[in-house]
Parts: C-alpha cells; structure tokens; sequence
C-alpha cells in the first residue's frame, strides 16, 4: 500500500490525513507537540495548551467553502461538530429587507457558515481520523529534513531529529506558517523561487464569551458575522460552538494607544462601542470566558513549494502553502478545499504528473485569495494609516470592492449574493466582481448609503472610551 507522510497535526495535517486515507493511502502523521488531552468536548478548550499553534486561541470561523467541503467529502466530520454544538447558518435570511430578488434562487443552499471554535474543529478531526485503521498519529516527532533520490529531483521521504528515516513517495508539508518545506529544501541545497508576499498589515486581539441564552442577541450583518472593518480598526464577531462567540478587534502595527486593548477593560470598552457588537455584550447577555490573547497578523503569502515545486513528491498544504489576512477568516476552510483536492489530484494522475498536477490545482485555488488579500489590505492599511497619523486618505485602489458594492447590495440581492460568495469563499473576486452583469447592477442600483450598521466611532471618540476605561478623566 502507497504510503504518505504527513508533516503536521493541525487541521490542515488531519483534513489532508483523512483525505489521502479515504483514496487508499497508508498514513503516518507526524506531529511535534503532545496529543490533545482525553474528556468531554466542553472541559477540553482550556486544558489543551497549543504552545505550537499561537492563532489557535484567536477567532476562527468556518465559510461556505469549508462547509461545503465537509458536507460532500467528509460529512461525518460536520455530523460531529454539529452534535457538539456548532451552528449551522443560513447566510439567505440575512438578506437586506429592502433588497430586490428575495426569491430563493439557485445556489443559495451554499450560502451556509458554521460557528465553530478552532479547538472544537481540530478535536473532531483529530477523533476522527485517529480511529482510522490507515492512519497512524505519532507524537513528539519533528521532521528535520528531507529524503531525496540521488538526483535531487523527488522525495522519498523523511529524517526526523532523533535520525530516523522514514520512507513515503508523498511527503504532505501541514507545518503551518513556519512552512518548513522551504528550509528542508535549502537544507539539501535544493533551490527555491521566491514567495509571493505582502504585508497584511493587522495586530489582533481576540476573546471568548459564552451567551446566557439560546437566541442570538444581534444580527449578522457580515456574512455569519457582526460588525465589520472599519476606517482605522477592525471589529468582528464570530458565533462559535456550545453558546460561545468570539469578539477579534484588529489594528494597525504600532497603533500604540489601540495596542492597550490587551486589557480587558479597554477591550470591553472599543468592543461594546463597536457598531454591531454592544447587544450582545450586555452583562445580561454573555459573559467572558477567556482574557485578551493578542497576536501578530502574519504576512499574506503564496508559497513557491506550493505553485513552482522544486522537486516531486512534496506537497505544502494550508498555511504551508498560503497565508492570508485571518481577518477575513479564509484559512480553515481553505486547508479543507485544498486537502480534499491534493487528495484527488494524486488519485487522478499517474505518479510522473502529480507534483505538475497538484501545484496547478493550488494555484488556481489559492491565488486568487492570496492576491485579493494583497489588494485588500494594500488599501486599508493606507486608509487606516491615515486616520492614525492624521494624514490624508490615500486614493481608493479600484482593484478592491469599494462603498457602491457594499451600497448596492443593500438594495439588490443578486448584488448581495455575489458580494456573499466572495466573502464566503465560493466564488473568486474576478469571478463576481469582474462580471458585466454583476458591474452593470451595481452602476443601476439605488444610490442608498451602506447600512448604518457599519458606521463607526470617530477615532477621538473610540480614544476617550478608552481612557474612561481605565479610569481617566472621560
């Protein structure tokens, strides 16, 4: 039986394990830290330490294309996390009030989110895929290079730092941000081409709640989201599993006076003057359940190992292969498309054209989200710099959905629909937004203002919340 290593436990490592397992492959996972603990799903989120997975304690959300993924190729998996306590939403009945095209059309059973914790996904994966007789999950094992034919041009599997080597003809690269695929290689003097990278421009401070209730105190005006991105700052809310949500606020780098939203105070205080975010946390209405973790955005990048490989036979996947703004939320349900469909392709193609035939199927899938996150971040960091710095705003960079299509898909619900799939992670940006037909509704809807659910604080106002906060003078 074809064997295949997988570098990696995350969700991307377990999503592409479950995948090679289902087209016949042998298995081997092979994960640096120590297995998630034994016990009930609701006891496991804060005893399961993931000194290796810093943005595993920040917001994570399930988009359309993840659900998606998960109802055709692994529908067990979504079984689960829905017995567990994960929402299912239906993104249709957050159509406008006022828009057009209210009729249930074709393609709206795609338009669904599920609310999930990051931990409650990986844990159910991980459950999954251990009871699977192809599948072995070894712990406390780090890769620390690669094996390679005497020619240099393909893999044939794996060293790892106590010196063993493991053999495979499927080396799958799940190590995350840190991408390791690019030092094995450099390491085994293997050249590499540049990766595609931009700067993504986001500090990000997340914390958990627990609702009190069953019913949602607020709409989700963005998608299966509340709140939106703003002219100087981000505000984000994602519904989670078993009653949770989690509440991100995004910055700029070296906004020093928002970098004290580390403290719940202040945090609590921007949180409940963010449009879209005050109703649900009322004291009556939820409760916090975790303090303040903050990090770093890492930069948007589309990985050379992933699109150009050097050699055959290595596969980044996930993070590994591209990174992009977690501020849109992109990244799990990314890693699950890509899974299935490496899995696909290597059960598609005689073992000469896989690594052709896989770095071409990511291509397609990830870098029109690696260049929409370029282009995105790209205006709103010049746009958030400027209300910072009191500068003046930078000119609107056209390759990015402005104010009129959000305006008209408050009026237009094939409008709506179109702007939702992009969010979602349905459609590509130059599929929707490039379209005649899509341009052409957009130009004739009414000239209606973006929904005042999106309006936000001026700057000085959001300051003196702060401030009152922690105690100074309002």
């Amino acid at each position: 039986m074809p064997t295949a290593l997988v570098v990696g436990g995350s969700v991307a490592g377990l999503a592409s394990a479950l995948a090679l397992a289902g087209t016949g492959r042998q298995v081997v996972v092979l994960e640096r830290s120590a297995p998630p603990p034994r016990g009930a799903m609701a006891d496991l989120h804060s005893r399961w330490q993931r000194p290796t997975v810093p943005q595993a304690q920040q917001s994570h959300t399930l988009t359309s294309l993840g659900v998606r993924t998960l109802r055709t190729r692994a529908p067990e998996v979504l079984a689960r996390l829905v017995a567990a306590g994960a929402p299912l939403f239906d993104l249709t009945r957050a159509l406008p009030q006022g828009a057009t095209d209210r009729a249930r059309e074709v393609g709206d059973d795609d338009l669904v989110a599920l609310g999930c914790r990051r931990t409650t996904l990986e844990l159910v994966l991980y459950r999954t895929v251990e009871a699977l007789p192809q599948v072995e999950i070894r712990h406390g094992t780090t890769v620390r290079g690669l094996r390679l034919s005497a020619d240099r041009r393909s893999v044939r599997g794996v060293v790892t730092t106590d010196g063993a080597h493991l053999p495979a003809d499927v080396v799958v690269d799940a190590t995350g941000r840190r991408a390791a695929a690019r030092g094995w290689l450099s390491d085994a003097g293997v050249p590499v081409a540049a990766d595609l990278t931009s700067p993504s421009g986001l500090r990000g401070f997340t914390r958990f709640y627990r609702l009190r209730s069953s019913s949602l105190p607020g709409p989700l005006n963005r998608g299966h989201a509340a709140g939106d991105i703003f002219d100087h700052y981000a505000g984000v809310l994602h519904p989670g599993d078993a009653g949770t949500f989690a509440i991100a606020l995004g910055t700029l780098p070296g906004d020093t006076e928002l970098d004290r939203l580390r403290h719940s105070d202040a945090f609590t205080a921007v949180a409940r003057a963010t449009p879209g975010l005050t109703a649900w946390l009322d004291d009556a209405v939820s409760a916090p359940i975790s303090c303040v973790h903050a990090i770093g955005g890492p930069a948007n990048a589309l990985r050379a190992t992933a699109v150009r490989p050097p050699v055959a036979g290595l596969f980044p996947v996930g993070d590994a292969a591209c990174v992009t703004n977690p501020l849109y939320g992109r990244g799990m349900s990314l890693a699950l498309a890509q899974a299935f469909g490496l899995a696909d392709t290597l059960a598609a193609h005689p073992a000469a054209q896989r690594t052709e035939a896989a770095a071409a199927f990511a291509d397609v899938l990830l870098r029109p989200w690696y260049e929409h996150a370029a282009s995105v971040d790209r205006e709103r960091i010049g746009r958030w710099s400027a209300v910072v710095h009191g500068r003046h705003l930078p000119p609107v960079d056209t390759g990015c959905p402005d104010r009129s299509i959000r305006a008209a898909a408050a009026q237009d619900g094939t409008v709506w629909r179109g702007l939702m799939r992009v969010l979602m992670g349905l459609s590509t940006p130059d599929e929707v937004f490039g379209d005649e037909k899509f341009r052409h509704r957009v130009a004739q809807a009414p000239r209606g203002a973006v929904p005042a659910s999106t309006a936000t604080q001026p700057r000085q106002e959001l300051l003196r919340a702060l401030v009152a906060a922690e105690g100074g003078p309002s």
